[in-house]
């Protein structure tokens, strides 16, 4: 292990893996703390769905930022496939987002009119999936919520941030940060000590232990989402369908991804009987057939949760040295590309849109969205 660097991030999920991919593509010396295996935590267990319209029902600069993180898989699509020789399995059937009530419906229709979204009759539903459940009163076709494979995303910007010259050290938990006596930012880590200008931490809802050592009174909420895969040998589904933060997500390889329970304040990261029992039984609300698929696997992860809802990705409000990147909720997915730019932006003095500046930032003011 070097002692010195540009640059450190403390965490290798998909947000931490993601900035270093950007920063190390720009030139600046890197590496990557992480205390298990790379994207094994909250990132391997999400579904991968990009849904920037799923997760916001009105414009806005969380919407906007989410719309930028969407719009740059694109490109990454290609590019890290390129760089790394790994496929992200990005799947582009779209979301259809159910509505069984008169509320859901209401709630929908006005969504249409964000830019993408379009609304389906129940007859223009079946149309396109004709196994989902009868009785809706239609839904919200998203085309340009797709979804991607997670752990094939973090495998892609780890290796491509070491092609680009980036260290990744696995199994390597950071015990303590602070400011280095010559200037920016030390870690002591199992293997020793290392120093760089610049410290980001991206460590997910594990976040909280550095926010308190750098004296920022800032709180991270576990969210445990337990979700299932089953395979599908017999169910024609092309696009992910969706109904109350709960989805089916159709994969490549012919499963089918069920979740996610939302437990907050639990931080055990098994799933349970009885979160496992809620998901399928969520899931036969939607597509009725799915309760004769045979299971593939069962697991849970935990959302970092802040006391907004929006993630912090900024700079300490007392030392530039030190960044955050931490608490994405269930967007980090979705959200890894804008945020990896976003902080490459910050520590290279490159301009930054200033309404995300403003509603991500670390001391800024936050009502309770509970």
């Amino acid at each position: 292990m070097k002692k010195r660097y540009e640059t450190i991030v403390i965490g290798g999920g998909i947000i931490g893996v993601s900035i270093a991919y950007h920063l190390a593509k720009a030139g600046k010396q890197t590496a990557v703390f992480e205390s298990g295996e790379v994207g094994k935590k909250a990132s391997r267990a999400a579904a991968g769905m990009l849904g920037a319209h799923a997760e916001c029902d009105k414009p806005g600069t969380f919407f906007e930022f989410a719309r930028a993180s969407q719009t740059a898989y694109k490109r990454l699509t290609a590019e890290l496939k390129s760089v790394s020789g790994i496929d992200i399995r990005r799947h582009d059937g779209g979301i259809l987002k159910l509505a069984f009530t008169e509320s859901d419906r209401a709630r929908l229709m006005e969504m249409a009119a964000l830019d993408s979204a379009e609304w389906l009759t129940p007859q223009e539903v079946y149309e396109k999936e004709p196994h989902a459940a009868k009785g809706i009163l239609g839904a919200n076709f998203i085309r340009d919520d797709v979804h991607v494979e997670p752990i094939s995303v973090c495998r892609a910007f780890a290796k491509g941030a070491k092609l680009f010259g980036a260290d990744i050290f696995e199994y390597a938990p950071v015990f303590s940060i602070e400011a280095a006596a010559g200037g920016g930012v030390r870690i002591q880590t199992a293997s020793g000590a290392a120093e760089a200008d610049h410290a980001v931490i991206a460590s997910g809802v594990w976040s909280g232990v550095f926010f308190q050592q750098l004296g920022l009174n800032k709180r991270f909420y576990p969210v445990k989402g337990e979700c299932l895969s089953v395979w599908n040998d017999s169910i024609p589904l092309t696009r992910t369908l969706y109904h109350d933060h709960c989805y089916i997500v159709p994969r490549h390889s012919g499963k089918l991804v069920i979740g996610a329970t939302m437990k907050a304040g639990d931080w055990n990261e098994q799933p349970d009987a009885d979160g496992i029992e809620a998901v399928m039984k969520k899931a036969k609300t939607m597509l009725p057939r799915i309760g004769g698929l045979k299971i593939d696997r069962c697991w849970a992860g935990l959302r970092p949760e802040t006391e907004d809802g929006n993630p912090y990705i900024g700079r300490h409000p007392e030392n530039d040295s030190i960044l955050f990147a931490a608490g994405h909720f269930r967007n980090g997915i979705l959200l890894a590309p804008a945020t990896g730019e976003m902080i490459t932006d910050m520590i290279l003095s490159r301009p930054i849109e200033p309404a995300w500046e403003e509603a991500f930032k670390v001391d800024r003011k936050e009502a309770v969205h509970k």
